[in-house]
């Protein structure tokens, strides 16, 4: 619109220049007045004069939306680089983080690397935040160069903290449930994997629904049940992973459920010797070798045994004696 009426103002001006031309031949017949129109020629010269102001201030205030708007598409820019950077990191971190492979240490240690990784991006969400701040000030609304705003990636790098916490003390629980509980790291590894393949979405949590079926791909002989009907010892399960019945299970409670039911059925150190006693020869020995360890039990249950058990040191001993008592006690000890 306005270039349209600034393109009529050549126009205008050749029509003012012929009526300036008109009043002067007017006047050069000494006409002072004329009875069919109120303007005069001074009139109209005063009127284009003060369109002249008037187009001029417009011009500048045009010019200086302009330049309003160019600041606020490029602030607009800048946010949404920032934000789909950082958005890309969470995601991709969060990724490394569910999909963790090796041994529990390795996944630990970088577990905590990401710990303080995470911790150190704080930088960048500030940044976020006060682009987010200049945009409000700015009264904008609207950015079509991203999808992510300040509260949501704030929420989302919290979450990923939280996730990271969880994690750490996972690993922990599962590092200690292998050296002291009698779990094997393969046993985790299972207990893991059978999580993460149910776990779709990579929320780092299950539904209930979920859960069921990962608790069946486990060996769990759980009731298939028609809709509206209960049964009796998921709800039992469910009272111990899901208590307040929040709709979810996380890796944390997953694995601290399946840890307690592999060494629940073992209540004291003096049943564990009295297992070890039974596999010796004649049954009453104080110590065991190693043939009868990988006779009595799997080869990854005797590995671990033979690992962590001491040379036994007692009366009658002989070569490769290892002392199941001292190893019992140690088990239930920590």
């Amino acid at each position: 619109m306005h270039a349209q009426f600034q393109a009529s103002l050549a126009s205008a001006k050749s029509e003012l220049i012929q009526l300036s031309a008109l009043d002067r031949q007017i006047k050069s017949y000494n006409v002072t007045s004329n009875p069919y129109t109120w303007f005069t020629m001074e009139s109209l010269d005063d009127s284009w004069q003060n369109l002249q102001r008037i187009i001029k201030e417009r011009d500048a205030e045009l010019l200086k939306e302009a330049k309003r708007q160019d600041r606020n598409d490029e602030l607009r820019r800048t946010f949404a680089q920032h934000a789909n950077t950082f958005h890309t990191w969470l995601t991709e971190t969060r990724a490394m983080l569910v999909d963790g492979s090796g041994t529990l240490e390795s996944q630990l240690e970088a577990v905590k690397a990401k710990k303080d990784d995470i911790a150190q991006r704080k930088e960048m969400l500030r940044k976020i935040e006060e682009l987010g701040a200049q945009m409000e000030e700015a009264l904008i609304l609207d950015n079509k160069y991203t999808e992510h705003t300040t509260v949501g990636l704030a929420q989302q790098w919290d979450q990923l903290g939280q996730l990271v916490m969880r994690m750490e003390h996972n690993l922990e629980q599962q590092i200690q449930a292998r050296n002291n509980a009698g779990v094997t790291e393969e046993q985790l590894k299972e207990f893991t994997a059978s999580f993460r393949y149910f776990d779709k979405d990579r929320s780092g949590k299950l539904d209930i629904q979920e859960f069921k079926s990962c608790l069946r791909s486990l060996g769990y002989d759980l009731a298939l049940l028609e809709e509206g009907q209960t049964d009796p010892e998921f709800e039992a399960i469910l009272d111990t992973v899901d208590p307040n019945r929040t709709g979810y299970i996380s890796a944390q409670e997953f694995m601290t459920f399946m840890i307690s039911r592999e060494t629940e059925n073992v209540d004291s150190a003096q049943e564990v010797e009295e297992a070890f006693q039974a596999i010796t020869a004649g049954g009453d020995r104080p110590y065991v070798t190693e043939a009868e360890l990988y006779q009595a039990l799997s080869r990854e249950q005797a590995d671990y045994c033979i690992k962590r058990m001491k040379p036994y040191q007692g009366p009658g001993t002989v070569p490769g004696a290892l002392d199941y008592k001292s190893f019992a006690h140690t088990l239930f000890s920590t």
